[in-house]
């Protein structure tokens, strides 16, 4: 395992990432968390994969659902260390970054990652990975931030013009990794072209299921106006993939 304090470890960051969480200030609950679940199959009796499982609420939700098992991977302490005050008699924990992780292929039903492969360095390899450890039918749904968001190098976010905020496009083409100032820490991301996310899938042998990019409805904007902003480009990009049944 890497030497390099994981960026949720530190204490800082770990403490302003826990209170916006709190106070529900992020994408969230009002986008990703909705998003991600409708695109999710029905989990009852499913191994599943948690893959960057954070502080454990999406495990424990899968398991509550009635998943016959849940593994969350993690590579925080600090995070793993909250997730597993979770006790669910089908959940386990693992601290592990995505690309170290080694698993049994045709081991699972369904891998789940939230808002967590745009920290991978080389997303196809992963998703290569991902495809062996699937059993025949299994299924792959994840959530990054939009290639719209993650491609300007670096990422500094929206620009102030006469005739409102624009979110500028640069570099989309230039598959890297990018710098983001987030809590007052420097936040390494990685950035992948739309085609890139599903040449990956395709290349593992994976048939894509479907696309989405959340963006906020009206009632979404009655309890969170601020969420307005990103009527203007979409903030997030889901996938969902499936193995074939037979080769």
């Amino acid at each position: 395992m890497s030497t390099e304090l994981p960026l949720y470890d530190t204490p800082d960051f770990f403490t302003a990432y826990q209170r916006m969480r709190a106070d529900g200030d992020g994408l969230n609950e009002e986008l990703e968390q909705p998003a991600l679940r409708a695109l999710l199959p029905q989990v009852t009796g499913l191994d599943v994969l948690d893959l960057g499982c954070g502080d454990g609420g999406q495990a424990e939700w899968l398991a509550s659902a009635g998943a016959r098992s849940v593994l969350g991977v993690d590579p925080s302490t600090r995070m793993l260390a909250l997730a597993r005050g979770r006790a669910h008699p089908c959940l386990r924990y693992l601290q592990a970054t995505a690309e170290e992780l080694t698993l049994p292929q045709a081991s699972l039903d369904l891998v789940v990652s939230s808002l967590a492969l745009h920290y991978v360095p080389d997303l196809p390899a992963l998703l290569a990975r991902i495809a062996q450890w699937l059993r025949p039918g299994g299924h792959l749904v994840y959530s990054v931030e939009h290639p719209v968001c993650t491609a300007q190098q670096p990422m500094n976010g929206w620009l102030e013009r006469p005739e409102g905020k624009v979110w500028p496009v640069t570099a989309y083409g230039d598959e890297s990794a990018r710098t983001q100032r987030w809590f007052d820490t420097d936040v390494t991301k990685y950035h992948y072209k739309l085609s890139t996310h599903v040449g990956a899938l395709c290349s593992a042998g994976l048939i894509l299921r479907a696309l989405d990019e959340p963006q906020p409805g009206p009632d979404a904007l009655v309890r969170r106006p601020d969420l307005a902003a990103h009527l203007i480009r979409p903030p997030l990009l889901l996938v969902a993939a499936r193995k074939p049944c037979s080769p």
